[in-house]
């Protein structure tokens, strides 16, 4: 007899795997590996902890999850975890928002045609010192739809400004206000974050009420958690923030008169997206989570709780040095906005990093966008990670150390207190360690550099705000380096370079040679290998034949032990100055060496100190 539907049961043709199992098998990979020292004895409880990871924000990713993790929610309803809409991006996909900012006028409004003609949805404009002349906005929007295209405007200091000269525009061109939407980018908190300045209400309170009374489909106030993800800030902490600053605005416009319901609709808010997709997923979900616990304690009804957001690819991720892999960055990152559910997403160009865009880098922009929507069809699922024990328990996990860190930020005084920059500080200080150590990898950059890459070149880009929190890249300490290996390359024609004195065959020093070149090079140093060698001599003749001051010894162990000490007393005779180890040196070979590279080295710190060798520049 066939079996019906109902007798079928998914992977029920394999036995029943316990967790106790998983376990068990996982620590005889370990012991195999050697994760696990022979003879140690280890609890099967604590297997999963030999392959767990921490976040900045303390939070531990398990390599299991269970069905015990998965909460139970409802795309659409809240708190609105699974997106602020039942139907997610299924019927148009999510708003593809370009962002535009170069100040010459003609080249924005081709730029700007070009994006609306090709898949973006929606346009964020930067004005006023920062990018586009506010004078120059009609021009600029000439050939643009208002009725169709969303405007969000973002103009720090001449906020006002620009969304005079935007609603006037409209009101000229005799647009329908109902058909208007986007956002004003009134922004007080973040430009005072930004700047250092004291942050100025009146005139997002004055937009938030002409946009509630005349322009319903348009918003007036952006809570912008950028500047805190480009200080180097955790997820934790940008959530945390993002709650603060969009209470300081609740508490602004309620005071002003709006209703506590209006007040939470003129509101959007700004994201980073970043390369790790799954913090990325759980970050935006958990944003919807925790502004829908807000606006529940401030009586707003149910319906009207769910968090408009905007996502945009990651600033500090992005590098100046190999800048097509921030290609694949954004991607990512795109992805990780996409379904996590954000409504808006802004994917930088690639060179952003460098200077001011150009056509192609802005055409892979948008078409990233355009992949994922129309080819890869991430939004015709709603909240595809609903019910991924990992992203549903890394969701609840990040928010509630995002609502402790709400707490604190609030019982300080607010996202403008000192607690903010010194948190912030101190996350950096981590982030940058780890980048040293290189345990936070950047590719093209701290791993795998490419010394003969072409520079690319790009228009300077307007200089933004500063003179409050700090703007950091990941990539910065190494590519102050490059530039350094740059300048002595333009001054004598070549790089610093590093002799590399490999012993023995092939098979037995590459390892540790290509650990080391992959190091040095990281801080633009040219690596010149020896090659195969087989006595003291031919390293010698090698080494005469391309004479540096510094020199790293590259092979195994057991080669050290039998001909380190003579090579490294023929280099010292040679010329050598400066020697280190690839690998931790052996006992013998500590008082010989004046220093060694191997995994867990700070790069940062050894690099910095070969460059003051002398002959190296």
């Amino acid at each position: 007899m066939a079996a019906s539907v109902e007798d079928l049961v998914l992977a029920g043709e394999f036995p029943q795997v316990s967790a106790e199992r998983w376990q068990q098998l996982v620590e005889a990979v370990l012991r195999k590996s050697g994760a696990i020292r022979e003879g140690q004895e280890i609890a099967l409880a604590d297997v999963p902890g030999k392959l767990s990871t921490a976040t900045y924000d303390g939070i531990t990713v398990q390599p299991l999850y269970t069905e015990a993790d998965a909460p139970e929610s409802f795309p659409g309803f809240a708190p609105y975890t699974r997106g602020g809409r039942a139907t997610g991006g299924v019927l148009g996909g999510w708003d593809v928002r370009q962002l535009h900012g170069d100040p010459d006028v003609d080249v924005a409004k081709k730029e700007i045609l070009a994006d609306l003609e090709n898949g973006a949805s929606s346009l964020w404009l930067r004005l006023g010192i920062q990018g586009l002349p506010v004078a120059d906005l009609a021009e600029a929007l000439e050939d643009v739809l208002l009725d169709l295209a969303g405007i969000t405007l973002d103009a720090g200091a001449d906020t006002q400004a620009a969304a005079e000269e935007f609603l006037t525009i409209v009101d000229q061109r005799k647009v329908d206000r109902a058909t208007i939407r986007g956002n004003l980018g009134a922004d007080p908190i973040g430009y005072a974050l930004r700047t250092g300045t004291e942050a100025d209400f009146s005139t997002a309170i004055d937009l938030a009420k002409r946009c509630q009374a005349d322009y319903p489909g348009l918003r007036a106030i952006v809570a912008d958690a950028l500047p805190v993800h480009n200080a180097g800030g955790s997820d934790a902490q940008e959530l945390g923030a993002s709650l603060a600053i969009g209470v300081g605005y609740l508490r602004a416009l309620t005071e002003a008169g709006l209703p506590i319901e209006q007040a939470a609709g003129q509101l959007e808010f700004r994201y980073a997206a970043t390369a790790d997709q799954f913090l990325t997923i759980a970050k935006f979900r958990a944003a919807r989570l925790l502004w829908a616990r807000v606006t529940e304690a401030c009586g707003i009804a149910e319906v009207n709780r769910a968090q408009r957001q905007h996502a945009v690819t990651s600033d500090a991720m992005t590098t100046q040095r190999d800048p097509w892999v921030n290609m694949l960055r954004t991607t990512l990152a795109c992805f990780g906005a996409g379904v996590g559910g954000a409504d808006a997403v802004t994917v930088q160009p690639f060179d952003s990093a460098i200077g001011l865009p150009d056509s192609f880098a802005r055409r892979i922009a948008r078409n990233t966008q355009a992949l994922l929507v129309e080819e890869s069809h991430v939004a015709r699922v709603v909240d595809p990670a609903g019910g991924s024990w990992y992203v549903e328990n890394l969701t609840q996990q990040l928010a509630e150390q995002a609502w402790a860190y709400f707490q604190r930020l609030e019982a300080a005084g607010g996202v403008l207190s000192e607690t903010l920059k010194t948190d912030l500080a101190d996350t950096w200080s981590k982030r940058s360690d780890n980048l040293a150590h290189r345990r936070d990898p950047l590719t093209g950059v701290s791993e795998f550099p490419n010394l003969t890459e072409k520079p690319v070149v790009r228009r300077h880009a307007p200089d933004q705000p500063d003179g409050g929190l700090p703007r950091v890249r990941y990539a910065q300490d190494y590519e102050k380096l490059r530039d350094r290996s740059d300048a002595q390359l333009a001054a004598t024609g070549h790089r610093p370079r590093i002799f590399l004195a490999t012993l023995g065959p092939v098979a037995v020093f590459t390892g540790r040679a290509t650990f080391a070149a992959n190091l040095f090079q990281a801080g633009g140093f040219e690596t010149i290998p020896a090659g195969a060698t087989s006595t003291v001599d031919e390293v010698i003749r090698s080494y005469v034949d391309n004479p540096t001051p510094v020199v790293c010894l590259c092979s195994t162990d057991k080669l050290y032990a039998e001909r380190a000490v003579e090579t490294i007393a023929a280099l010292r005779a040679a010329g050598a100055t400066r020697i280190l180890l690839a690998g931790k040196p052996i006992e013998e070979l500590k008082s010989k060496v004046d220093g060694s590279v191997a995994v867990g080295s700070n790069a940062i710190a050894v690099l910095n100190e070969l460059y003051d060798v002398e002959g190296v520049a």
